[in-house]
């Protein structure tokens, strides 16, 4: 049984908003939002909608399972600025959609930063069950490039530009006031990458064509923290495994099929304010804990959130 209106925290502190996904040698994961991969549902026509900006940044990064630094490119930088939006269609059935426009940079080097926007990530989250203090809750979603940008100049590419396709199970336990734990995972099936070049050299082979092989991702994420009427605070452990590809060779540029593994720990605080009602502030620190041709990177995040109630 679901609980009452009347018990439920309002809609803007149910709803996290979308998690920065940062980009680590450019983009090894979609960005995605913590309303694809929470235990949280909008109410029935209610729109759940705003925009983040996040700023993630790293010196040192993992060249296979050797961290190293590189002169050549010095400290690698990327902005994001994301429009997201999660619409309840029933109160069984949300419906998500997520567009970020990304800008890279390096300190030092020849290479010049990307910016653009990046893909288009639409996705339909459904509630299996609630019984007592635990939900479970099942997503599909479908992400794909808007624009033409090249995905060729990892570690600056805004993104690998690839068709994704992703399945997740989500649960949910509320421990009685206030506090909760999540627990969810994905699998994701990547199309292929098409290079601006006939020829390219991976994986100790030459490949004559322009058509890149791209592994599926799997992804998990374990979640605590507290919540009521007005905060929301979790504590989130995040960890990606790539199922296949490369390192990146010695002293050579990441290539968009390399194996990109890492976990990253992130805190974030949302609050809802009194006053103007359904408005929500948030704010996140995101750290790398280890990876694999990934860069070391350190990530911060801020929003605006707002509900629009279109039935009461």
């Amino acid at each position: 049984m679901e609980p009452s209106a009347e018990n439920r925290p309002p809609l803007s502190s149910l709803v996290a908003v979308a998690a920065l996904g940062m980009l680590q040698l450019a983009a090894p994961c979609p960005v995605s939002a913590q309303t694809i991969d929470d235990g949280l549902m909008v109410a029935p026509k209610a729109l759940f909608t705003g925009v983040l900006y996040g700023h993630d940044s790293w010196s040192e990064y993992w060249e296979g399972t050797l961290k190293r630094e590189n002169g050549n490119v010095g400290d690698v930088s990327t902005n994001a600025v994301v429009w997201m939006g999660n619409y309840g269609l029933t109160s069984r059935i949300n419906l998500i959609a997520m567009l970020p426009y990304l800008s890279t940079s390096a300190s030092a080097g020849t290479l010049h930063g990307q910016s653009g926007v990046q893909d288009l990530t639409l996705a339909a989250k459904g509630r299996l069950f609630t019984k007592g203090g635990l939900d479970a809750f099942a997503v599909v979603s479908y992400g794909f490039p808007l624009t033409d940008y090249t995905p060729d100049l990892l570690p600056l590419s805004i993104g690998l530009h690839t068709e994704r396709f992703s399945t997740r199970l989500t649960t949910q336990y509320r421990f009685g006031p206030g506090l909760f734990a999540d627990a969810t995972g994905a699998y994701t099936w990547r199309g292929n990458v098409t290079l601006d070049r006939s020829a390219y050299y991976t994986n100790g082979q030459l490949f004559l064509t322009d058509q890149v092989e791209m592994p599926d991702v799997f992804d998990y994420t374990l979640r605590a923290g507290f919540m009521n009427r007005s905060w929301m605070i979790p504590v989130s452990f995040y960890q990606q495994t790539t199922r296949g590809g490369a390192d990146i060779r010695r002293q050579d540029m990441p290539f968009v099929s390399n194996k990109m593994d890492f976990s990253r720990l992130e805190a974030m605080v949302m609050y809802t304010l009194p006053r103007p009602a359904d408005l929500a502030v948030r704010a996140s620190v995101t750290k790398t804990l280890t990876g694999r041709n990934v860069g070391d990177s350190t990530a911060f995040g801020a929003g605006l959130m707002y509900t629009f109630r279109f039935s009461r």
